[in-house]
């Protein structure tokens, strides 16, 4: 219990540094190209793509997204689209599921909801 009241702690100030930075977000991208790791926290929609149950695809994810539902597990943009906006990027990293050719060294995120290190991650699904 005290490692998940830990982790939303971190997750929150995260969030708090992000927001106050966003003013200061503009001009030309800092670096060449954004590759992104993780679970449902930064999935934008490999999901859509997998043979899986967890599936963000559908109302209510998505309601303050301008694109509605993506496969964001979020009403909206999710850490790493915020991270990637701070870098000075003019469009959301895409999903690595329909990235193709080139467009994959410009950066890719291969995030992926119910994803994990061990084996039974997911697993319930």
């Amino acid at each position: 219990m005290a490692l998940v009241v830990m982790l939303w702690v971190v997750q929150s100030i995260i969030g708090l540094v992000i927001f106050n930075l966003q003013p200061f977000a503009n001009g030309k991208p800092q670096v060449p190209c954004y590759f992104i790791f993780g679970d449902s926290l930064d999935d934008n929609g490999n999901n859509n793509y997998l043979n899986t149950a967890a599936k963000a695809n559908y109302p209510p994810y998505g309601i303050d997204f301008p694109e509605g539902p993506t496969g964001r597990f979020t009403n909206g943009r999710n850490n790493a689209d915020f991270i990637a906006e701070l870098l000075g990027f003019d469009s959301y990293i895409p999903p690595f599921a329909n990235t193709k050719g080139w467009d994959i060294t410009k950066g890719v995120n291969y995030a992926s909801g119910a994803s994990g290190i061990l084996d039974e991650t997911g697993s319930h699904l």
